[in-house]
């Protein structure tokens, strides 16, 4: 185990770009609403707004594109859209044999998304069998105990109580694309895997523990889990 890796007993999955091919459809459904009032939703704003919750998602992309129609307004038009396309999501290379490695090792993971529970009910409906491998789920875009979304912590520190056990922070290890969930993690005190978008800036690298281009790049050992 590398000198600066520590051991971990727990893993915290964010859904989103990580283990989801979800954020080109989201690019697609933001777009399809904004460029209905001659406005582009690009990568400059996708960076600012990943990992956020779905209404603060919202809420940022309509100020930010001067959009005339308020954010609960865009999320409404959202929902009709979603149905129609993340039925569609696949799953991001590595993400299930992953889960299923630590599963049948008995290593507890919990799933922390920034997502409703409905949103993501209907972006995991063809892969049921693999997201009901989560010991829990908590759903930041609904879940009364989580107050505040990433880049605060509080999504972290629920789903680490949520275990049986209740592991210390250092004891979790969090798995994550998104600049703003990878501070989450920092600021929990927990180490982070990220395995961000190949078109971020690698300036946003520099918190992260580790950084992989892929979920099959990973290696469980070096943070003292069952290896392959």
């Amino acid at each position: 185990m590398a000198a600066d890796l520590k051991k971990v007993t727990h893993c915290i999955f964010d859904m989103d770009g990580l283990l989801l091919d979800t954020e080109i459809l989201y690019s697609k459904a933001f777009n399809m609403i904004s460029q209905k009032y001659g406005k582009e939703y690009t990568w400059e704003h996708k960076i600012k707004i990943m990992g956020f919750k779905s209404n603060e998602s919202a809420k940022a992309i309509v100020e930010m594109l001067d959009l005339p129609i308020s954010g609960p307004e865009f999320e409404s038009q959202l929902a009709a859209i979603y149905m129609d396309i993340f039925p569609m999501c696949n799953l991001m290379p590595g993400a299930e044999r992953l889960l299923n490695h630590l599963k049948n090792n008995n290593i507890p993971i919990a799933l922390a998304t920034s997502s409703s529970q409905s949103t993501s009910d209907i972006k995991t409906q063809r892969w049921e069998h693999v997201f009901d491998l989560f010991h829990h789920k908590v759903y930041g875009g609904t879940d009364p105990e989580v107050r505040n979304g990433k880049p605060h912590p509080d999504i972290f520190f629920v789903a680490a109580q949520r275990f049986p056990d209740k592991p210390k922070p250092s004891e979790c290890l969090v798995f994550e694309d998104s600049p703003n969930g990878v501070e989450a993690a920092v600021a929990a005190g927990m180490q982070v895997v990220m395995v961000p978008d190949p078109l971020l800036d690698k300036k946003y690298y520099q918190n992260a523990t580790i950084v992989l281009k892929s979920l099959e790049d990973f290696r469980p050992e070096l943070f003292g889990l069952p290896p392959y």
